[in-house]
């Protein structure tokens, strides 16, 4: 009868209490002194406990990031003007419910990807969705999305991520349809999903990057508002191999 539960558990998708009963029955002098409540709850938690595990590797697997950035590997003995205390607020993923932005600028070097991707990763511990695109890749996706008649589709599949990440923006100047396309994505998000965007241009000249005024007005007028920003500065920290954490990863 035990057996034929397991089976019946593992049928219903419910594979993490019926790995909790096996164990239960594995191990029954752990559990020989629980009531039945106590034990049916541990079963319930069990199971609570790997559907959560088991969403946090899809959303992981999903999301894409560039680096295996954690929370815990940030370097903050690096004279780059990282604040710890603001790091920590924002790995709370409080800006995520609401709808805010990250704005990350600096040197070569600086770890501005890695903090990106770390930021993204405690997201999605918490039960946000994420992805990372390099903004060029993306823009040519989409161009090529055109030509296919999945344009629209994609868009409304960007916007669904409670976390988005573009990186290396204003490293190539923007083509007019380059700069709808940045458009039709901040619009999309604005007030309803947060945008970490990263750049080695000081957002003073982002305006100038858009190449529009009147679209640069609208793109930065959504990404700004209410945007936190993280403005990193110094020597590249590649120079420094003695720190085995952040260092192995740094864009």
């Amino acid at each position: 009868m035990n057996q034929q539960n397991i089976t019946l558990l593992r049928q219903l998708k419910l594979t993490g209490m019926a790995q909790a009963l096996l164990q239960q029955l594995e191990q029954p002098g752990t559990y020989q002194g629980l009531s039945f409540e106590e034990r049916l709850q541990l079963l319930i938690d069990h199971e609570h406990q790997s559907r959560d595990n088991r969403k946090q590797q899809r959303l992981l697997t999903s999301a894409t990031l560039k680096v295996q950035a954690n929370a815990r590997d940030i370097n903050y003995e690096h004279p780059r003007g990282l604040s710890q205390s603001v790091m920590s607020g924002l790995l709370s993923s409080g800006w995520v419910n609401k709808q805010q932005n990250i704005l990350i600028t600096g040197p070569c070097g600086s770890g501005k990807t890695y903090l990106a991707c770390a930021l993204a990763h405690s997201a999605i511990l918490k039960g946000h969705s994420a992805k990372y695109y390099r903004l060029s890749r993306l823009l040519l996706e989409l161009n090529q999305q055109k030509a296919d008649g999945s344009y629209s589709k994609a868009l409304k599949h960007i916007a669904k991520y409670d976390v988005l990440i573009l990186d290396d923006w204003g490293l190539e100047p923007l083509k007019a349809a380059q700069r709808n396309d940045l458009m039709e994505i901040m619009d999309d998000r604005h007030q309803h999903a947060s945008t970490i965007m990263v750049s080695q241009l000081p957002t003073e000249e982002w305006y100038q990057a858009i190449g529009d005024n009147t679209l640069a007005d609208a793109i930065l007028d959504r990404l700004m508002h209410n945007a936190h920003r993280l403005k990193l500065k110094g020597e590249s920290m590649r120079k420094d191999k003695s720190e085995l954490t952040e260092n192995e990863h740094l864009s």
